[in-house]
C-alpha cells in the first residue's frame, strides 16, 4: 500500500480542514491588523462605529491626506523586493561575509538586517509618499489616470512621529534592547553549560534540583520581585536596567536549563567520547563538537528567553521607573495622565511598533526556530 494513500484527505475532510486553517489564522490575525489599522488614522476615524470607516479613514483623508492606488502598488513593489532578498538571505550573507573578510557572520547579519529595517521604514514612510505625490503631480489631470493616484484611503504617520521623536519612544527602545541583550546573553552562556553537565552527569540530584528550580518558575512573577525590592533599594538596583536583568535570568534560568537540556539528551554521548580520545579535552569537546550540533537548540531556546525578556510588563514596572523603563510598560504613560483619544490612538501607535521586531526576530530564525523545535521533540 502507498504509504502517501494513508495521509491522503477526502475532499469533505480536506474542505472542513482548510475552513479550520483559515477561521484561526483571520482570529489570531485580526486584532494585530486592526491594530494597525488604527495607529494609521486620527482618532475620529479609529474609534468610528463603521469598520470601513476604520479601514478606508474619510477624515484621515480629507483632513491629512492618504494613500492611493499607485501608492499601494509602489508599497507592494518594494515588498516584493525586500521578500525575495529575504529568501535568498543565505547568499547574500556568505557574500558580504566573503567581502567583510574576518569580520564573525552574525554580526555582518545583524549589520544587513539593521540596513533592511532602516530602508524599510525609509521606504514607508519617506519613498512610498514621494512617488505618489511624483505620479500624482505628472498624472494627476488626466481623467481615468487621477484614479489612479488620488487618495483612497486615509493614513497619516503623525501618530508615530508623536511616540518616537515628541514623546522620546526610542529611550524605552534601547532600554528594550539592553535588557533582552543581558538577559539571553546570560541565559544562554550559563544555560548551556548547566544543560551541558546535567545531560551528561549520572546523578539524579542534579535532575530534583532542576525539578526544584521549576518549580521555583512556576510562581507568581509579583511573588518573587516582591522579595526583590528590599535588598535592590537597599543595595541601590532599583531603577536600574541591570537589576531587572539579574531577575528575569533568575526566573527564566530553570526553564533554559531544562529546555536545552532536552536537546544535549538527543546528542549521543559517544560524540563527547571520540573527542576526548582525539585529544579534547571537556570544554573543547564542548566548544568545538557539540555546540555545533546544538546552535538550532541554541537559537530556539535564545528566542524563548528574548520573548521573556521584551514582553515583560510586571518585573519591569515594579523595579523601574520614568526613562530606564522599558517599551511594553511604557505604553501605560498614555493611560496614567488626562487620557484623550488622541493619547489611545499614541498608545495603540507604540504597541503596534514593539511587533515588528519579534516579526523580524522570526522570520530571521525561522528555519533555525522549526529545526530546533523538531530537534528537541525526538528522543535520539
Amino acid at each position: 500500500m502507498d504509504n502517501n494513500h494513508l495521509y491522503k484527505l477526502s475532499p469533505p475532510l480536506k474542505l472542513l480542514t482548510w475552513m479550520v486553517v483559515i477561521t484561526w489564522m483571520v482570529i489570531a490575525a485580526f486584532p494585530l491588523f486592526w491594530l494597525v489599522t488604527m495607529s494609521f488614522k486620527l482618532p475620529l476615524d479609529a474609534f468610528d462605529a463603521n469598520a470601513l470607516t476604520v479601514i478606508f479613514g474619510p477624515n484621515t483623508k480629507n483632513m491629512i491626506g492618504g494613500i492611493s492606488i499607485v501608492g499601494v502598488l509602489v508599497a507592494l513593489g518594494f515588498g516584493y523586493l525586500f521578500l525575495k532578498a529575504h529568501q535568498r538571505r543565505e547568499s547574500i550573507f556568505d557574500y558580504f561575509t566573503a567581502f567583510f573578510g574576518s569580520i564573525p557572520k552574525f554580526l555582518v547579519i545583524i549589520f544587513l538586517y539593521i540596513i533592511v529595517i532602516v530602508a524599510a521604514i525609509i521606504t514607508f514612510f519617506m519613498v512610498v509618499p514621494m512617488v505618489s505625490s511624483l505620479f500624482n503631480m505628472i498624472f494627476g489631470g488626466i481623467p481615468l489616470l487621477s484614479l489612479l493616484v488620488e487618495p483612497f484611503m486615509g493614513i497619516t504617520t503623525q501618530h508615530y512621529e508623536a511616540v518616537w521623536i515628541e514623546n522620546e519612544f526610542y529611550k524605552q527602545f534601547i532600554n528594550t534592547v539592553v535588557v533582552t541583550t543581558g538577559v539571553v546573553s546570560i541565559s544562554l552562556t550559563v544555560a548551556t553549560l548547566a544543560a551541558y553537565g546535567i545531560a551528561r552527569t549520572r546523578s539524579n540530584m542534579a535532575f530534583w534540583l532542576l525539578i526544584m528550580a521549576l518549580c521555583f518558575r512556576a510562581l507568581p512573577y509579583s511573588t518573587l520581585v516582591t522579595g526583590y525590592l528590599a535588598p535592590f533599594i537597599e543595595y541601590g538596583l532599583y531603577g536600574k536596567r541591570f537589576g531587572v536583568v539579574i531577575v528575569l535570568v533568575a526566573i527564566n534560568q530553570p526553564f533554559t536549563i531544562w529546555m536545552l537540556r532536552s536537546f544535549f539528551m538527543n546528542i549521543p554521548p559517544e560524540l563527547d567520547e571520540a573527542a576526548l580520545v582525539d585529544g579534547c579535552n571537556r570544554f573543547q569537546a564542548f566548544w568545538k563538537v557539540i555546540m555545533p550540533v546544538m546552535w538550532p537548540g541554541v537559537i530556539t531556546t535564545g528566542l524563548f528567553s528574548f520573548l521573556l525578556a521584551y514582553n515583560d510588563y510586571m518585573v519591569a514596572m515594579l523595579l523601574l521607573d520614568g526613562d530606564a523603563r522599558t517599551m511594553v510598560p511604557a505604553i501605560t504613560q498614555y493611560f496614567n495622565r488626562e487620557t484623550t483619544l488622541t493619547d489611545q490612538v499614541e498608545a495603540i501607535a507604540a504597541a503596534a511598533s514593539i511587533t515588528a521586531p519579534i516579526f523580524v526576530m522570526v522570520m530571521f530564525f525561522q528555519k533555525q526556530l522549526v529545526s530546533g523545535l523538531t530537534q528537541g521533540a525526538v528522543k535520539g
